[in-house]
């Protein structure tokens, strides 16, 4: 009877555990496999060096992958990294072609209907770049003119909402990426592009004469980058934020921080703030 209760005692734990593990982190236990989307144009934090997926948040998520391998105890995780774009990046998550998508996805509220996301893995702020011609210091001094923004970000709503309160009569422009963003601010369609302020410069180093083009000090939009998960994984989402708690709370995060951003950057107080608030004790 004894020996009974102390192999009941042994098993029910783990018992419990299986019962609690959603269906997504199960599959990727036994299979010791996990897919993770990756944006190929988010530069500096998800992009392709040499026809590998690389940046901030791709660096973020390998240690996420590190933390998944000591959480569900299995020596190693085959990672699939799946190429994504503005367009395809929540869909990939939606309907199962990725467990994650490390890029430069903003959280929202309307987002929250299709997918889950982790916490937060970076805050910044929208913000403009602008043709030096134009003469334009603040917002109001794009009255008049373009604007190209990424269709379906956070960021051009932000300028919209931006606009429609400094009561600016300008023009935004719908991009399908930031290539073609990009595109529109060098041909002159546009005057400016609005982004994610660190995007900005990763967009920056991509122009042909970065010379020609200030960056705006307004910020017009607030700015939550995380993790994106598949709706309803709770225990995946969990997991995650355990890693990510994980790496907030070692040197990992400035080592990511600095490979991403060169040996001498600083992340904003926001930033720092950002991760001492998603540390959590077990």
């Amino acid at each position: 009877m004894l020996r009974r209760l102390l192999f009941l005692a042994a098993f029910l734990p783990a018992v419990a555990q299986s019962q609690t593990m959603d269906k997504v982190l199960q599959r990727i236990r036994d299979t010791k496999k996990i897919s993770i989307a990756y944006r190929t144009d988010a530069r500096p934090f998800s992009y392709e060096e040499e026809q590998k997926p690389a940046g901030y948040t791709v660096e973020l998520c390998k240690r996420v992958v590190a933390s998944l391998e000591q959480q569900l105890k299995i020596p190693s995780l085959a990672v699939k990294w799946v190429p994504a774009n503005v367009q395809t990046r929540l869909d990939l998550v939606r309907k199962g072609e990725a467990d994650l998508e490390c890029g430069t996805t903003t959280a929202t509220l309307s987002r929250m209907d299709q997918v889950d996301f982790s916490n937060p893995i970076w805050v910044d702020t929208t913000g403009l770049i602008v043709r030096k011609s134009v003469g334009a210091k603040g917002l109001g001094g794009l009255a008049g003119k373009n604007i190209a923004a990424v269709a379906g970000t956070p960021n051009l709503k932000a300028l919209e909402e931006a606009l429609k309160k400094g009561l600016v009569t300008a023009k935004v422009l719908p991009a399908k990426n930031y290539d073609e963003a990009i595109g529109m601010l060098e041909s002159g369609k546009a005057e400016a592009l609005a982004a994610g302020k660190t995007m900005l410069l990763g967009i920056g180093s991509k122009l042909k004469d970065p010379g020609e083009y200030d960056m705006l000090a307004d910020d017009v939009g607030y700015v939550p980058y995380a993790i994106v998960l598949p709706f309803g994984a709770s225990s995946l989402r969990v997991a995650v934020n355990r890693a990510l708690s994980q790496i907030y709370d070692s040197p990992a995060i400035g080592e990511i921080f600095r490979g991403a951003f060169g040996p001498n950057a600083k992340p904003s107080g926001a930033l720092v703030v950002m991760y001492g608030l998603n540390v959590y004790p077990e």
